[in-house]
């Protein structure tokens, strides 16, 4: 049996009445630290000229803009240069978790020879860590009390594959484990929205909303898992306890916007959206600059 299978739904039941778990509900673990990273992002993702980052650059290669000690040479900066691309991504503590246990604090500078693999198991653990991120908030959810249980044991069996062995690592097929979570994240999607996102104008799951005019739209407990709202027009809108997980809000529009108690919203999503002093986001996120 491989390392994921059995990590869905089924199967879960004879492991749901665990209460012997600690508090995953402090996700700050789960948080980037560059200072702790060997700037694996950096150096391990690939990215093209465009909009969002200004030059070519290959996966394995430093991005020319990498300096010595691993630190970016134009952080407060990166916007205006061309690299807002950069600002957007997060590996969701994956990185630091990488080069402090699963490399051991040995960096690819110091061993070349673990570059590749080290580079590899990036993408790998960030998914993992990202699970743990929606996961750590389902369970925060007063509204998902009653999946409490299989919420723990679902985040207990992804930080076990998340500390496995880098060959476990690398060969990990996480398709069976990240529907499981993907299932369930929706029922507590389902229990959060229960009596406001009801009717069919409310679901926009995967809808292409691409620079849809959406100003002052009521789209309170909707569901917007996975759609695309890349320009959208969303001022004013009111988006409280609307599912976001994997929704596309690149330049959308939030100015003014009501996202209080939204769900499954992460901070990339915040940093690649537009807004202002207006908009009100949820607790635990933070209000990025490029808003003032």
């Amino acid at each position: 049996m491989s390392s994921t299978q059995g990590a869905g739904r089924a199967g879960r039941a004879d492991r749901t009445d665990r209460t012997d778990r600690t508090d995953r509900t402090d996700r700050s673990d789960l948080a980037a630290d560059c200072a702790n990273c060997f700037a694996l992002c950096c150096v391990g993702l690939a990215f093209t000229a465009s909009q969002d980052f200004a030059v070519d650059k290959s996966a394995g290669t430093p991005c020319p803009n990498l300096a010595a000690d691993d630190r970016c040479s134009i952080h407060t900066g990166l916007r205006g240069r061309g690299f807002k691309g950069c600002t957007v991504y997060d590996c969701f503590g994956a990185g630091q978790k990488l080069s402090q246990q699963t490399f051991g604090g040995v960096s690819w500078r110091q061993a070349p020879q673990t570059a590749p693999r080290m580079f590899a198991a990036l993408p790998v653990m960030r998914q993992l860590h990202e699970m743990l991120w929606y996961l750590a908030e389902a369970e925060s959810l007063a509204s998902a009390s009653a999946l409490r249980a299989e919420l723990g044991w679902s985040a207990e069996e992804t930080e076990r594959l998340a500390g496995l062995p880098l060959d476990d690592l690398l060969a990990l097929d996480l398709s069976a484990h990240r529907a499981g979570i993907s299932e369930l994240l929706s029922e507590v999607s389902s229990l959060m929205r229960a009596g406001v996102g009801a009717g069919r104008k409310k679901d926009r799951r995967g809808a292409d909303l691409i620079g849809a005019r959406l100003r002052g739209a009521d789209l309170t407990g909707a569901d917007l898992r996975g759609a695309y709202l890349i320009g959208a027009d969303l001022t004013g809108a009111d988006l409280r306890r609307a599912d976001l997980i994997g929704a596309d809000l690149r330049d959308a529009n939030l100015a003014g916007a009501d996202l209080t108690g939204a769900i499954f919203l992460t901070q990339t999503q915040v940093n690649a959206a537009l807004g202002d002093a207006g908009t009100r986001i949820p607790e635990g996120l933070t209000r990025p600059s490029h808003w003032e």
